[in-house]
């Protein structure tokens, strides 16, 4: 019967992994934002075509002000959506691009 503890196990198999250098985590996080900013915009673009046929007029509507800043108004949420979350396109386009810089 042999025993397990008088095995050698190779010190490449038991050594921790390397920590990320400064510039590896620096790229991260601008892949990060690149792909947030790359989800707002796609939120942004598709909310503009939701809001194309709501009308501004009426009681509560806001006019032609409405009409001028309703693009400003849907980046704004849209970016908003993203810091909460978003709808999953950011995690996603994040992944691939590590996969591409080679980052995992």
């Amino acid at each position: 019967m042999s025993d397990i503890s008088a095995m050698v196990i190779p010190p490449s198999l038991t050594a921790p992994p390397a920590a990320p250098s400064a510039a590896e985590l620096a790229k991260r996080g601008q892949i990060k934002r690149t792909a947030q900013d790359f989800e707002a915009s796609f939120l942004s673009v598709m909310m503009q075509q939701m809001f194309a046929g709501v009308s501004t007029d009426g009681p509560f509507g806001g006019g032609q002000g409405e009409e001028m800043f309703r693009s400003v108004l849907t980046d704004a949420m849209s970016k908003q959506m993203v810091k909460v979350g978003g709808i999953g396109i950011a995690p996603t386009v994040e992944r691939e691009m590590l996969k591409l810089q080679g980052l995992k």
